[in-house]
């Protein structure tokens, strides 16, 4: 279907005030974040670019979390230029009401939201792993390695004099206790030392007591003990936080994460959390341009951008809490993961609703 002039025209003047926004936050967000990849990089031997490029490769993940803001300030000064140039008057005087304004940058709004969530939440999502992978080289962690996949929890480790190396494996993963563990014991030369199997093991502490162990050697007869200890370097809090950082996975990756947790027997929720606040994007994204077009037909008199500002300001933080304040519910599962994403995104609707409903269309 052929835009009509009118839509052509209020499309590209709504995309265009959100490019204008995007781009004032890509630069707020380089020159904050910056100073961070120099003060952890200050004690390091590295090149001088390495906090550019770490920078740069963080951006459009931190964009992804403020694109409900960037767009309602977007809205707003979309409704500032038309004031300004006395175009809403000229719309309204040949039939375009308030309504249909909204209804026109709401479509752009949702098309672009699922546009994000297909293509730049990937995009986002590959640049911040690569700019974790990069930044874990540095970090003192960086002989520990811990992965969940098909095959259970992987754990790799070296013993504190660097001498030994260590491959854990778990088929089972609950709260504070691996099931079906199997440790396999190496000197640095990645020669077989022994081969530690242990039915259950508690690793709420750094200091694993694993009950009913084998350990196996080519050297002498195997052993068995009831209680055994392992020294490692991870506990149950470091391994929950494991992809603590769910930005860094893809929608396919995320989806292959829930599975494998539940393989496991761990918890699922913070990644089904995530995953539905993906999918809910572009239904976010056109709540916020609806809520930001009835805040600027409500408060047309208000001539200062300032103040304007402050309002979107005011409103994207109330938004953030609410939205906050539920997903905290979810991932103490006191309410169902998908009601704690959607539920407040339905109370907007509600509200974007009845605001539409007394929108003064005169």
């Amino acid at each position: 279907m052929i835009l009509k002039q009118y839509e052509n025209y209020l499309t590209k003047l709504f995309l265009k005030n959100i490019c204008i926004i995007l781009m004032v936050f890509i630069f707020l967000s380089f020159f904050l974040n910056i100073f961070e990849e120099i003060k952890y990089f200050e004690d390091k031997e590295n090149e001088l670019y390495y906090p550019i490029i770490l920078t740069i490769l963080n951006i459009p993940s931190v964009i992804f979390e403020i694109l409900p803001f960037i767009y309602l300030l977007g809205v707003m000064f979309f409704f500032i230029n038309l004031y300004e140039n006395e175009e809403i008057e000229l719309l309204r005087s040949n039939g375009v009401g308030n309504i249909r304004i909204t209804l026109i940058i709401s479509v752009v709004s949702i098309l672009t939201g699922i546009m994000i969530i297909i293509a730049y939440y990937s995009f986002s999502a590959n640049l911040k792993s690569l700019y974790l992978n990069m930044k874990y080289k540095y970090s003192d962690a960086g002989d520990h390695l811990a992965v969940v996949n098909q095959d259970g929890l992987w754990i790799k480790e070296k013993s504190d004099d660097g001498k030994k190396i260590y491959f854990v494996n778990a088929k089972k993963y609950k709260i504070s206790n691996l099931e079906n563990l199997e440790i396999i014991e190496l000197d640095e030369n990645y020669k077989l030392i022994n081969t530690i199997i242990s039915k259950r093991a508690n690793i709420h502490n750094k200091n694993w007591i694993l009950n009913d162990v084998k350990i196996y050697s080519e050297k002498k007869m195997t052993e068995s003990y009831k209680k055994f200890q392992y020294n490692s370097s991870f506990n149950s809090e470091i391994i929950s936080n494991l992809y603590s950082n769910l930005n860094s996975l893809n929608i396919f990756q995320l989806i292959e994460l829930k599975e494998n947790y539940k393989s496991i027997g761990y918890s699922a929720t913070e990644v089904k959390l995530h995953l539905n606040k993906i999918y809910s994007t572009p239904f976010y994204l056109t709540l916020t341009t609806i809520i930001g077009a009835l805040l600027m037909f409500k408060l047309n008199f208000i001539k200062s951008r300032f103040f304007l500002v402050v309002i979107g300001v005011i409103v994207s933080v109330i938004f953030y809490y609410i939205n906050y304040f539920s997903i905290l519910f979810g991932k103490n599962e006191t309410l169902p993961v998908e009601l704690s994403v959607w539920f407040p995104q339905v109370l907007i609707f509600l509200i974007c609703s009845l605001g539409l409903i007394k929108l003064n269309e005169n």
